[in-house]
C-alpha cells in the first residue's frame, strides 16, 4: 500500500475513536448557567431532583433496576425494590463499561489508546461503570403530571459495544417540538454493551442470561409504563426510536417474545423509528462463533479452569472482566460489523433469528419509519487495506461474515456488485474515493448486507405479513461529497439531534415530530414534500442538502433479489 494511503487510514481510525470519546463533550447541551429552579417528581420509590435550564427541564441517570454488581453481572436486570431517598439527577449520568478498541488490534496507534481506555482508571475518569442502569428524562418546562405528552423512547447506537445516554441531549429537539405546538418528552436508556450485556455461548444460554442488553431496554420501557405519567407523558403515546445498533434494537423489541410488547396487559409502545438498522439475521447464542468468544473471555479472565466459569466471571474484579471482555474483535477491527457481540437467538427472549420472526409476523404491528443514510458501509470498510482482488474480497466475506454460506454462494453475492470503484460507495462519485483496491466494493456491499438493502427486505416483508400497518422509509445523501466516507453511518445523530442546523435537520425534525405526535410524518408538517406510505409506490423520502424529493426504491435490484433469496445463510 502507498505510504500516504497507509497515513490516511491510520488518522481516519484514531479520528473515529476520538469521535467517539468525545462526541458526548461536542452534542451535550450546556450544564452551566443560572438554575430557574429545581423541578422535582415525587415517584413511588424515590424523590427525583432534576435541573432546569432555557425552557427545558433534565433528569438525568435516574435508576430504573438494581445495580448489575456482585452476582448480579451477567444477569438479567431486577427492579429497584427498595426506597432510594432523594436521587439527584443533575449531573452527568454515568455510562455502562465501554468497548472503544480492542485488545485484539493489532495497529498502533490503537492498542496504546487500548491499554488507556481499557483501564478502570480510565472508565472511571469518563464516568463509566458497572452501576449504570439508568434513564434520563427531559421535557418542556411547561409540563405537568397533567400534560399527557407524546413520549420518545431512545435506544442509543454503538455496534452493540458502546455508547450512552451521555452522549445525547435532546433539548433542541424538544425546544423544535415546542415551537411548532407539538410538544413531546424525550427519555433516553443506558443498556449494557460490549461482554456486559451480549456475552454468549452455551453457559449463558443454560442460565438464562443472554440479551440482557435487551432485557435493560425492556425492564427500561415497564419503568416508562409505570413513571412517565407524572413527568407529564402519556405511557400510551410511546414512540420506540433507536440508530444503529439501537434502530436494531427498535425492531428487537417489536419482536421479543414472539411480538409480544405488552405489559400489565397494555402495549408497551404505540410506533417504532428506525434509523440505519432492522433486521439482522443471527445463530444462535450457543453458535461456534458466539462460544469461541465466551471461550476467549474466560480465559482472560483467568476462569479456563473454573468448575463453573459463568460463576468465576461474575466474581473477578471489574477491571479483569472488562479487560477481557474487549480481548476479542472490536467493529473497527479488521472483522468489522462481523460482530463479537450481538443479540442472537435464545428461545425466549429472542425466540428465533430475527428474519424468521419478520417472516412468521412475529413483531409488533406498530406504524413504523425506517431509513438510511446513502454510505452506510464506509465506515466499516477502512481497515481492510490487504484486499485487493475479488478473490480476496470473497475469501474475506466467507472467513469472517457468512459461515452459513458456500464460497460459491459468497462469489454469488460478490458478482452482484461491479468490480468499479464508480459503482461503489461513497456512491455517484465516480472513480474518486477508492482507498484501497476494493475499498467501494467492500464499503457497498457491507452497507447494503447490514442497512440499506436489509431495510427493503424487512419493508417487503412487513407489508406483506401485516399489510394494514403504514410504514413510511427514507434515504439520506445530504453529506454528498464527505471524502471517503460520504453520507456516513451515522451522520444521522447531527441532524435528527438539531447539531448541524440547515434544512436537512429542520425538515427532518419536522417529519419526526409529528410522526412522534400523530403516528404519522405528515401529520401537520407545513411546506414540506407530502411523504407516501412505502407500500403505496415503493419510494422513498430522499433528504438532500438543499430539498427533499421522492426516490424510487428500486437501486442495486440485483444484489437486493440475491439478498433476499438468500437471507437464510446469510447469518452473521
Amino acid at each position: 500500500m502507498l505510504p500516504f494511503v497507509r497515513q490516511a487510514l491510520s488518522l481516519l481510525n484514531m479520528f473515529s475513536l476520538l469521535v467517539l470519546c468525545v462526541l458526548p463533550l461536542v452534542i451535550a447541551a450546556p450544564t452551566s448557567g443560572k438554575r430557574l429552579f429545581a423541578p422535582t417528581v415525587n415517584l413511588q420509590y424515590a424523590t427525583v431532583v432534576g435541573s432546569s435550564l432555557a425552557g427545558i427541564d433534565s433528569f438525568k441517570g435516574i435508576p430504573y433496576a438494581q445495580p448489575p454488581i456482585g452476582p448480579l453481572r451477567l444477569k438479567p436486570p431486577q427492579p429497584i425494590t427498595s426506597n432510594l431517598g432523594t436521587v439527584l439527577a443533575t449531573g452527568n449520568p454515568r455510562s455502562c463499561p465501554q468497548f472503544y478498541t480492542s485488545t485484539n488490534s493489532s495497529s498502533l496507534p490503537l492498542d496504546v489508546v487500548t491499554e488507556i481506555t481499557d483501564t478502570g482508571v480510565f472508565q472511571t475518569l469518563s464516568n463509566s461503570g458497572e452501576d449504570c442502569l439508568t434513564v434520563n428524562v427531559q421535557r418542556p418546562s411547561t409540563a405537568t403530571a397533567s400534560s399527557s405528552l407524546p413520549v420518545v423512547y431512545w435506544m442509543f447506537g454503538g455496534a452493540f459495544e458502546f455508547g450512552s445516554t451521555q452522549t445525547y441531549d435532546s433539548s433542541e429537539l424538544i425546544t423544535t417540538s415546542v415551537a411548532q405546538g407539538k410538544d413531546i418528552i424525550y427519555v433516553s436508556v443506558n443498556y449494557r454493551v460490549g461482554g456486559f450485556g451480549w456475552l454468549a455461548g452455551k453457559e449463558i444460554l443454560a442460565d438464562g442470561s443472554a440479551n440482557l442488553g435487551h432485557l435493560d431496554q425492556r425492564l427500561g420501557l415497564q419503568w416508562v409504563a409505570d413513571n412517565i405519567a407524572k413527568f407529564g407523558g402519556d405511557p400510551s403515546k410511546v414512540t420506540i426510536w433507536g440508530e444503529s445498533a439501537g434502530s436494531i434494537s427498535v425492531f428487537n423489541q417489536m419482536a421479543l417474545y414472539d411480538g409480544d410488547n405488552t405489559y400489565k396487559g397494555k402495549p408497551l409502545f404505540r410506533a417504532a423509528l428506525m434509523d440505519s438498522g432492522s433486521v439482522v439475521p443471527a445463530d444462535p447464542v450457543d453458535c461456534p462463533k458466539a462460544q469461541e468468544i465466551y471461550n476467549t473471555v474466560v480465559d482472560k479472565a483467568g476462569c479456563s479452569g473454573a468448575s463453573d466459569t459463568l460463576a468465576c466471571l461474575r466474581s473477578v474484579d471489574y477491571e479483569t472482566f472488562l479487560k477481557a471482555t474487549t480481548s476479542v474483535p472490536g467493529v473497527f477491527d479488521y472483522q468489522s460489523i462481523a460482530l463479537s457481540y450481538l443479540p442472537r437467538p435464545d428461545g425466549v427472549v429472542l425466540t428465533q433469528s430475527p428474519d424468521i420472526l419478520a417472516q412468521n409476523g412475529q413483531f409488533a404491528s406498530v406504524p413504523f419509519i425506517i431509513g438510511d443514510q446513502e454510505d452506510e458501509g464506509t465506515l466499516f470498510s477502512l481497515v481492510q487495506s490487504n484486499i485487493s482482488t475479488t478473490d480476496q474480497l470473497v475469501e474475506y466475506l466467507s472467513t469472517v461474515f457468512f459461515h452459513d454460506a458456500t464460497v460459491e454462494q459468497v462469489q454469488a453475492l460478490v458478482a452482484t456488485y461491479p468490480d468499479n470503484p464508480a459503482a461503489g460507495s461513497p456512491f455517484n462519485t465516480g472513480e474518486l474515493n477508492e482507498i484501497y483496491p476494493q475499498y467501494k466494493r467492500l464499503a457497498a456491499i457491507l452497507g447494503d448486507v447490514a442497512f440499506t438493502l436489509a431495510r427493503r427486505i424487512f419493508l417487503d416483508i412487513a407489508s406483506s405479513v401485516h399489510p394494514s400497518v403504514p410504514s413510511w422509509s427514507y434515504l439520506a445523501s445530504y453529506a454528498y461529497g464527505t471524502p471517503v466516507l460520504g453520507t456516513f453511518h451515522a451522520s444521522d445523530i447531527l441532524t435528527t439531534y438539531g447539531i448541524t442546523p440547515g434544512f436537512p435537520s429542520a425538515s427532518i425534525q419536522s417529519y419526526y415530530i409529528s410522526f412522534f405526535n400523530t403516528m404519522d410524518p405528515n401529520s401537520g408538517t407545513v411546506g414540506l414534500v407530502s411523504w407516501p406510505q412505502w407500500s403505496q409506490g415503493k419510494e422513498l423520502m430522499h433528504f438532500l442538502a438543499l430539498s427533499n424529493a421522492l426516490l424510487a426504491d428500486d437501486f442495486r435490484s440485483a444484489s437486493y433479489d440475491y439478498l433476499a433469496a438468500s437471507k437464510d445463510y446469510l447469518h452473521i
